[in-house]
């Protein structure tokens, strides 16, 4: 079944899949707030929505406990983090 979701959130959802392949633990927020440059706010925002469309599942007040729910044939390639240097 074909998931629809935004750029921004399959990028986030590139990243949990490939650091989850790395290291074989899900990432943390703040490793997703290193690569992607932005906030805590902003990191826990989207991972409460993509939990909310069903993109992704997390155990409540257990670290580095993000499940993807897609598979991950639908996930796009990652791209390099946006800097202010290009």
């Amino acid at each position: 079944m074909t998931q629809a979701f935004t750029d921004k959130q399959g990028q986030y959802l590139a990243f949990i899949y490939n650091y989850s392949v790395m290291f074989q633990q899900a990432p943390a927020e703040t490793d997703l707030q290193r690569f992607f440059g932005t906030s805590p706010p902003t990191i826990h925002q989207m991972l409460v929505k993509l939990a909310e469309v069903r993109l992704i599942s997390r155990t409540p007040g257990k670290a580095r406990s993000i499940r993807l729910l897609v598979d991950p044939d639908e996930i796009p390639r990652l791209r390099p983090p946006k800097t202010g240097n290009t």
